[in-house]
């Protein structure tokens, strides 16, 4: 038996259309503060995800905090290829989302739903920036 996919709506978002496997916190987001971007993997200790990579996976987290560092380390993390397919955000604040932009990271926000609450790690996910959709299952 199948089941239907889920799918929630968020704000349209840059970037192309992705399929992953979803990486998920409740924990807020900075590039600069919260990721090894060597290693790949979220170094902040006291973070949820500490110790995982999120290198090619979608990773759904809460609030997006931090300054213009963000904007470049996400253009760096994208240029050395140890970057998450996808950023999914509650809120993504205007440096942010310029930063996804800049580094042609798909991203999306501003969901109805707590987001970190309705996807489970492990999970494959789609996501849609331009349509603003992040979808669940096949």
């Amino acid at each position: 038996m199948s089941t239907a996919p889920r799918i929630y709506k968020g704000h349209p978002g840059p970037g192309v259309k992705v399929t992953g496997e979803a990486l998920v916190a409740s924990d807020n987001f900075s590039a600069r503060y919260d990721l090894d971007l060597v290693k790949g993997i979220v170094s902040r200790p006291a973070h949820k995800l500490a110790g995982q990579s999120y290198v090619g996976k979608i990773l759904i987290l809460n609030i997006a905090k931090g300054g213009v560092a963000s904007a470049w380390m996400l253009r760096d993390m994208v240029q050395s290829g140890r970057t998450p397919r996808a950023l999914i955000l509650n809120f993504a604040n205007p440096i942010m989302a310029q930063g996804a932009a800049f580094a042609d990271l798909p991203l999306i926000d501003r969901f109805d739903i707590d987001i970190t609450q309705a996807i489970r790690s492990g999970e494959t996910v789609t996501v849609d920036p331009q349509a603003g959709t992040l979808t669940v299952g096949r």
